[in-house]
């Protein structure tokens, strides 16, 4: 019941009903990426009128945040690339590591040293510090 409100009320929460139903009738699917997003576009190849190709769109898996898009679908969304990363055999260089999302606000968020929000003692100020004063 919860999860029904919440697909009928919020946006941020995956998509409305009102988007399932519209990408349901209108889309179809092209595929998904390792955080269970999954990725429409418009059925048949229909150019849309008002923008001149064709519409492609995701539907998170979770909370709307674009940073959980990987960056092959990414090229793909925006019209980088003509075939989606589910029609290629894409096999990633040795070099590069796995996509992450934005963890700003979570736990899992960088922290730098010296930062305070960085857990355990930190390092006293050092000596040279020296406060300023408005002269009288």
């Amino acid at each position: 019941m919860k999860q029904g409100l919440l697909q009928f009320f919020t946006w941020w929460n995956g998509a409305t009903l009102n988007t399932r139903l519209w990408s349901w009738r209108n889309g179809e699917e092209v595929g998904k990426d390792e955080f269970g997003n999954t990725y429409f576009q418009t059925a048949g190849g229909k150019i849309d009128k008002a923008l001149g190709f064709q519409r492609r769109w995701v539907i998170y898996n979770g909370v709307s945040e674009a940073s959980t898009v990987p960056p092959g679908w990414n090229g793909w969304l925006h019209h980088t690339v003509d075939v989606p990363p589910s029609k290629e055999d894409y096999q990633a260089k040795e070099w590069q590591m796995p996509h992450q999302p934005n963890m700003t606000g979570t736990a899992q968020a960088y922290r730098p040293e010296g930062s305070l929000a960085r857990s355990g003692i930190h390092q006293p100020v050092s000596a040279d510090y020296q406060p300023w004063t408005p002269s009288t």
